[in-house]
């Protein structure tokens, strides 16, 4: 199995194959609405503005497993994105990441790149002492995000205490490598 073997459900629906995006760089990311890590969504719709022309997609995927923090339904989710954060990279079906009901696209990310910690500063270490899951391949909490080439291979996985920076620079270099 492959990336572009995966697909996830549309907010409408609909199943969306993840070969819709072969040739692009992929973030694929859990997000929520009422969490810390949320003012994330203004840098990923400035990321997606930036290079959405040169071949970046972004796929984003609502989850409320991580303390209730996207309560409401995929219609409400929307509507607080667009309007607070101007989204404009399409929102799929809210979706589990861990567990029994986790979408195959996850157990799927999960086997390529593993969780090696959530980084260094603040957020981090407050993390870190929050969260006390030790396993190498859980999603620890929302935002966490995957990086994939344009060749359908996932090549970095970013926890929601990484500076967003990384993950720019990480996505540069995806668009600039082809």
């Amino acid at each position: 199995m492959s990336f572009y073997d995966q697909y996830v459900v549309a907010a409408n629906g609909d199943k969306v194959p993840m070969s819709i995006y072969e040739g692009k760089v992929v973030i694929v990311v859990n997000t929520a609405t009422g969490c810390g890590f949320t003012p994330q969504y203004k840098e990923l719709e400035e990321l997606y503005e930036k290079y959405h022309d040169k071949g970046l997609e972004i796929v984003d995927i609502p989850c409320d497993q991580f303390g209730h923090q996207a309560p409401g339904t995929d219609e409400e989710i929307h509507e607080f994105c667009t309007l607070k954060y101007h989204t404009r990279f399409p929102q799929m079906h809210k979706s589990e990441v861990n567990g029994d009901g986790e979408l195959p696209l996850y157990t799927y990310l999960k086997s390529q790149k593993k969780f090696e910690g959530f980084g260094k500063g603040v957020k981090a270490v407050a993390m870190a002492a929050f969260i006390k899951d030790t396993s190498e391949s859980g999603i620890r909490w929302n935002f966490t995000k995957f990086v994939i080439d344009r060749a359908g291979n996932v090549v970095a996985r970013f926890e929601p205490t990484h500076d967003m920076k990384e993950l720019a620079r990480c996505v540069e270099r995806e668009l600039q490598e082809s």
